[in-house]
């Protein structure tokens, strides 16, 4: 199955992806970085899956419930019709998931199959009846998972399977709940009255959301896939749901996604702010601020849910993987790289926070203070970058533009804002990063801004630079970059991060286009004054989302394929940005750069 082929399913801890063809292929209880029960997506059906279907040839459509994440998908069949209805009901003490079986029209014959393997498909649950006969408990270790079924259920071959005859008007409700193996049996699910409740939750948040226009419906599901993505209990925005779906299919550009990158905080803060949702922000500005505290020279460029370090990458060689794409990873070894720009990042962050005005934090400035002072020391080393390349570190041009951002919004956190500090000693700072930039980062041979010093290749960081406000878009060193990106550095009019090799990146060449460096483009083209083809491009860009609305990291033009850990926060980030750049009166990329744009 396709990686477009999924919608997601969530509940602001954790998040399920299910298929076209009714199975639920990924699960991870109780939060997002747990080990998955259901693991079929990176393996086979043997790795757990619980798949409902009806019994031979169907045809299948799907869609959201209004501005829900509740999954609607359509069964039609030679003899009926029937509506699969599933969801992850607000969470309370346990997690929950539920299946609803309607009946639409004559009589459908129905199957399921439950595998259920703890720990990313190794462990194999020990199965048994719970008392009341409507269901099994499945216990492996810490692990206790319940489900509870209104037709018989039969064991075979270390599954659990079901067949039932839906007539029109019928309603079959399946409940799964998980908790911890020493507690006792969950209490038993109302999934009429989690249905009603999981609707009204989604539908009372919506409300609050302020985007108007003809890309709203795009925005707004956007939104909801960032709330999805969002950890209720700390604001923690994780990047992706998923882990290890190939940027290659047959890859081993396979990583962990499941934690919160520091480089989305700018965005995302705008993205949430511009849209009415400042309680978002303020948690995700918390959340940001918990992680970072301590000791500036150990700021990472990503962090675990609650704001953990330790990360530790590890393969879990018993699964083959995405289409046969490995290693399977867990963890990502970038959490200890360094990457220059994520200073920049926090301070940009803040900075935009303030200007919101989002209520006061009373660490955050003397942490801005901390983490500058340490910049001073460390700007002029060479770093992994943005792209967290596994090769030799080099001077990332990005990397200093962002250190110069970081400065940047300090003097005008003192300008604006009145906030404490050696505003004159900082000035001198920016300069002296902004003359290396342009000196270093610059190459005559080529006429472009160039990825790192000293190198001619072009990289999609570089649209950055007049985003951020380190340079205007018309500055004809900036135009002249953008335009070699759009020209040189895209495959059908999208954008690569780079080009891809092992001498640069460490690892073995190709991945596909990426989704935000394209948005990103646009953004530039608005700039640029070039809004029909800024336009242009973002209809492309929406027209690559699945039918029901969701965009994976990267896309194959050639095949016609979504790639990459799926679905990813910062390709929605960038869309619902350059929606508002496109159609809204405020829009974020004037915010950021602090211009207007041609």
């Amino acid at each position: 199955m396709r990686i477009e082929d999924y919608a997601l399913i969530g509940d602001c801890h954790s998040a399920a992806l299910v298929g076209r063809d009714g199975s639920i292929d990924w699960l991870c209880w109780p939060r997002f970085d747990a080990a998955a029960c259901f693991a079929a997506l990176l393996g086979t059906r043997e790795h757990g899956r619980w798949k409902l279907s009806p019994v031979g040839k169907y045809r299948a459509k799907r869609a959201y419930r209004g501005d829900s994440l509740i999954l609607e998908t359509d069964f039609e069949t030679a003899d009926g019709a029937v509506t699969l209805v599933d969801f992850m009901p607000t969470r309370e003490e346990t997690c929950q998931l539920v299946r609803l079986v309607l009946g639409r029209r004559g009589r459908v014959k129905m199957e399921m199959e439950f595998v259920l393997r703890f720990d990313y498909g190794a462990s194999i649950p020990w199965v048994t009846r719970l008392p009341e006969g409507d269901g099994i408990r499945c216990i492996a270790g810490p692990d206790m998972v319940v489900l509870r079924s209104p037709v018989p259920l039969q064991g075979k071959d270390l599954t659990t399977v079901a067949q039932f005859e839906v007539a029109e008007r019928a309603r079959f409700a399946f409940t799964l709940t998980h908790s911890d193996s020493h507690r006792g049996i969950p209490p038993r699910i109302d999934a009429a009255d989690a249905l009603a409740a999981t609707e009204k939750g989604w539908l009372d948040w919506c409300e609050r959301c302020t985007v108007q226009g003809e890309w709203a419906p795009f925005v707004r599901r956007s939104l909801i896939v960032l709330k999805a993505l969002t950890y209720a209990p700390t604001g923690g925005l994780v990047a992706a749901p998923t882990t290890s779906l190939p940027e290659l299919i047959g890859g081993v550009r396979n990583w962990d996604y499941r934690f919160c990158w520091l480089r989305d905080a700018t965005l995302t803060l705008l993205a949430m702010m511009n849209a009415g949702f400042y309680d978002e922000a303020v948690a995700w500005r918390d959340w940001l601020v918990r992680a970072i505290a301590g000791a500036p020279s150990q700021l990472q460029i990503m962090y675990g849910l609650g704001g953990e370090r330790r990360i530790p990458e590890m393969t879990l060689d018993w699964l083959p993987g995405y289409e046969d794409s490995r290693p399977v990873r867990i963890g990502n070894a970038a959490a200890s790289q360094v990457q220059l720009d994520v200073y920049g990042e926090v301070m940009d962050a803040l900075h935009q926070g303030r200007k919101h005005g989002l209520p006061r934090h009373e660490a955050a400035w003397d942490l801005q203070r901390a983490l500058l002072t340490h910049l001073e020391t460390c700007w002029q080393e060479p770093d992994e970058g943005l792209w967290e390349v596994r090769g030799p570190r080099r001077q990332f041009t990005h990397s200093k533009v962002m250190c110069w951002v970081a400065f940047d919004r300090a003097i005008k956190a003192a300008e604006m804002f009145g906030r404490p500090g050696p505003v004159d000693h900082w000035r001198a700072m920016r300069e002296r990063i902004h003359a290396d930039v342009c000196t270093h980062g610059w190459s005559a041979k080529r006429g472009t801004f160039v990825q790192s010093y000293g190198s001619e290749e072009l990289d999609a960081s570089l649209l950055l630079i007049p985003i951020t406000g380190f340079l205007p878009a018309t500055d004809a060193r900036v135009r002249a970059t953008i335009e070699a990106i759009q020209r040189e550095l895209t495959e059908e009019g999208f954008v690569l991060r780079y080009r891809t090799r092992e001498s640069l990146d460490g690892l073995p060449p190709g991945e596909g286009v990426f989704l935000a460096c394209s948005f990103w483009l646009a953004d530039c083209l608005i700039l640029l004054g070039r809004r029909d083809d800024a336009r242009q491009l973002f209809e492309r860009l929406c027209r690559l989302a699945n039918d029901v609305g969701l965009l994976a990291e990267e896309y194959d033009p050639r095949s016609g394929r979504q790639l990459g850990n799926f679905p990813q926060a910062f390709s929605h980030v960038a869309l619902v940005n350059t929606a508002m750049n496109l159609s809204a009166e405020v829009k974020p990329v004037e915010q950021r750069a602090e211009k207007k744009a041609a």
